[in-house]
């Protein structure tokens, strides 16, 4: 009987772990139709050509390298990891199955790279990101990540990051960081005295399907961070996250509503989309700990930061057509710094620690690469290019192809 139990326990927390994976990886989608609703009809298709490529560029690196790297055979406490290729072997004394753990992990390293490929989107060469795509995925978020959810150094220390508000979301934006100060802005974003010109996206009720999608698979993201669901502690803590996760993500929309409201008078859609993203990304730090009511005001937090961060950013001329170094890399930062007030296992000062030495490590290993690739095989179309569109300089492709024929007439 005792067999059975543990049997079955085994192979629900396994189910479990997959499902929760599979939301994450419908989390691509999700940014593949945000993308594209907020950039221009002319990058579509090779925007949706570049999250594609990269989910698939992902698995495949975190298989052969990444995963090795990031969790089998490392030094606890250590700063180094292993180097090694494939996944291991089945511990004896596993929850769940490896390949269901290797499923899940390998979905998160894609959301991390989907961050970089809106902030730099309209400009950027589409085989210079792929090729950045490769050593993210394979190398630099493997390294970090090990050094929390490895056991590594951070672990050690007791910094806290439950579902990756730091080690996915703010790498993601480090890295997209990183890229856009070598890259420069969109062509026509800037005036020569400081102006600002508006790029409007193409299609908002993409955008908006894709910011759904995602608050979706947020679910898997957080809920499956919890590792198990096979007994009554686990199973109501995963209720709770879920919960939180939600309340977190609906204050935020509101919140960025209302600063929306009160700064310009009218409710600006794509504000809100990243408000509700960003109270998702501020509670994704620790979904368990909080209350309700404080989920609550986290994501109220998060969704008014997120509408002044973008406007910061803005008129420091750091173009980010969708908004993701504000979302996914200030209020990573948000969310991981408010993590001490509602769990008394970690402190700020640790949280701080673990914070720059992440930041600290992405962004430099990621401009040192994106100044290699700069300089070899450069990052940045040509101007006539991208006046074009990158739909027809990288793909050959219109996105829509009836609307294009219509304009040229």
């Amino acid at each position: 009987m005792e067999s059975t139990l543990i049997e079955l326990k085994f192979s629900l927390d396994t189910f479990y772990f997959l499902i929760c994976g599979i939301l994450v990886m419908w989390m691509a989608a999700g940014f593949a139709m945000l993308e594209a609703g907020l950039v221009r009809s002319k990058n579509t298709t090779e925007i949706l050509t570049k999250n594609i490529a990269l989910y698939s560029i992902a698995c495949t690196m975190f298989l052969l390298v990444g995963y090795n790297i990031m969790y089998v055979g490392n030094t606890e406490g250590g700063i180094i990891p292993s180097f090694g290729g494939l996944i291991g072997t089945q511990a004896a004394d596993a929850d769940h199955s490896l390949e269901s753990d290797f499923f899940f992990q390998v979905v998160f390293v894609a959301t991390a790279m989907s961050i970089v490929s809106g902030a730099v989107a309209e400009r950027m060469k589409l085989w210079a990101f792929l090729v950045f795509t490769l050593v993210l995925t394979g190398l630099i978020y493997p390294i970090e990540g090990y050094w929390t959810w490895g056991s590594g150094f951070l672990s050690s220390m007791g910094f806290v990051d439950f579902a990756g508000s730091a080690i996915v979301h703010a790498t993601g934006a480090s890295a997209a960081l990183a890229g856009v100060l070598l890259l420069g802005a969109r062509k026509g974003k800037y005036g020569k005295n400081g102006e600002i010109y508006p790029i409007p996206g193409s299609n908002l009720p993409l955008a908006t399907l894709g910011t759904f999608i995602l608050w979706m698979g947020w679910f898997g993201f957080n809920g499956g961070s919890q590792l198990l669901i096979s007994d009554a502690e686990n199973a109501t803590a995963v209720g709770k996250i879920l919960l939180n996760t939600n309340a977190a993500a609906a204050m935020g929309a509101v919140s960025a509503l209302f600063v929306c409201k009160a700064l310009w008078g009218k409710a600006d859609l794509t504000m809100v989309l990243n408000g509700a993203l960003a109270g998702l990304v501020v509670i994704t730090a620790d979904p368990l700990s909080p209350s309700p009511l404080m989920a609550c005001l986290l994501g109220l937090l998060g969704g008014s930061l997120v509408v002044f961060s973008i406007v910061i950013l803005d008129k420091a001329k750091i173009d980010d057509p969708v908004g993701a170094i504000s979302v996914h890399g200030v209020c990573g930062v948000l969310g991981i710094m408010l993590v001490p007030v509602t769990n008394a296992e970690a402190n700020l000062v640790t949280q701080l620690i673990g914070l720059l030495c992440i930041i600290g490590f992405v962004f430099i290993s990621s401009l040192l690469v994106w100044a290699i690739l700069k300089h070899t095989m450069g990052i940045r179309v040509t101007e006539e290019e991208e006046l074009n569109g990158m739909d027809q300089h990288d793909c050959g492709i219109d996105a829509y192809p009836e609307f294009v024929s219509v304009r040229s007439n």
